[in-house]
């Protein structure tokens, strides 16, 4: 092991991934604000279903054999002295840095609060209100938006549930005009409102919306899935506005290095790299980064490691789930095509157990 501190901040998909990989390596701190690892891809179904309440809480006492876990929020990097400084006043001594601090998404795909008990009662209450609204509405035609309105109707196939999307074709994102008319028939057949070309904002009265065209309509209650925001208002605070670009993301170099920094990485939804913002993009940040860690630490070694430089996804597979046994995958193909693969495919790839065992095994537990 080498002698050195490695401080991540943030344990979302990168920075339990990178800190898995550097564990045998150097004396790891993985710093979060949960006591737990949030598996945000079950976080949906946990919204509708009460028996997926906890499903996306794995703890995190085994992730680690030689470094540990602090709860805790980081509150400033200091160079100069290279210590981690948290809102409780404790400093963290580094040799590297990694800033894994992910994004802000929308709720219901929220950890709300510090501790699972807390987050699970935000998932409990969801659940209520679902269960108690006549009229629900969810705002935002993409992955996200399409699997939670999926996710409401089987849960409530009583209700009337409508997606508003502003674009024209639903998953237009992916590129894939058949995987958005494949969702546009599900969610259709299943009796779903699904209104395109929807530019949706609040009403002037409680429980009303109005789209772009001056129509109003209610619904109980709303969700909105239409985009995640970078947890990066930290660093300007604590005066590192300069490491950010114009939409408050991390600048990376191709090595995942903090704007050339040798010893200052970011990996995951925080970094500036043009990609989707998905989970196994994610976990190849924390692969990269973690190799180009080691090769910054071993720089001087007969046995030294070259960097490797990070190839973003640009065309990765993507599966939207219509509940546990139905969705859809589209499948990057050579030539710039795309294969969009049917409700088995999906349901065993993803929806039945939305990856849950999966990540289990990562965080060093047996799958549930």
């Amino acid at each position: 092991m080498h002698d050195a501190d490695v401080v991540v901040i943030g344990g979302g998909y990168a920075g339990v991934r990178l800190a898995k990989r550097l564990d045998e390596v150097a004396r790891v701190t993985l710093v979060d604000r949960k006591d737990v690892f949030f598996h945000r891809i079950a976080s949906l179904r946990a919204s509708a279903r009460s028996d997926w309440t906890t499903a996306p809480f794995i703890p995190y006492d085994r992730l680690l054999r030689n470094g540990r876990v602090v709860v805790g929020k980081a509150v400033r990097v200091e160079e100069g002295e290279r210590h981690v400084v948290l809102a409780t006043g404790e400093r963290l001594p580094y040799d590297v840095v990694v800033i894994a601090t992910g994004a802000d998404y929308p709720e219901p795909a929220r950890f709300t609060g510090s501790s699972e008990e807390e987050a699970a009662k935000s998932f409990r209450q969801h659940q209520e209100r679902i269960a108690g609204a006549g009229s629900i509405l969810v705002v935002g035609g993409g992955p996200s938006g399409v699997e939670l309105s999926a996710e409401i109707r089987l849960a409530r196939p009583d209700a009337r549930v409508t997606l508003a999307h502003a674009g024209t074709e639903l998953l237009d994102a992916t590129g894939s005009a058949r995987a958005g008319r494949r969702a546009l028939a599900w969610l259709e057949s299943h009796e779903v409102e699904v209104r395109l070309d929807a530019f949706v904002s609040p009403g002037n009265d409680f429980g009303t919306y109005r789209d772009a065209r001056g129509n109003t309509f209610a619904a109980d209650m709303s969700f909105w899935a239409t985009g995640t925001t970078p947890n990066t208002l930290w660093l300007r605070l604590g005066r590192h506005g300069d490491w950010l670009n114009e939409t408050g993301h991390v600048k990376v170099d191709r090595l995942l290095r903090v704007d050339g920094r040798l010893d200052v990485f970011a990996v995951g939804d925080v970094t500036d790299v043009s990609e989707a913002k998905i989970a196994p993009a994610a976990t190849t940040h924390g692969d990269v980064a973690a190799h180009n860690i080691r090769a910054y630490l071993e720089s001087s070694g007969k046995h030294r490691k070259e960097p490797r430089l990070h190839r973003p996804m640009r065309r990765a597979p993507l599966s939207v789930p219509f509940g546990p046994a139905d969705g859809i995958t589209v499948l990057p193909m050579p030539g710039g095509e795309t294969a969009v693969l049917g409700g088995r495919t999906t349901a065993g790839m993803k929806a039945r157990n939305l990856l849950v065992s999966h990540m289990h095994r990562q965080l060093g537990r047996s799958a549930p």
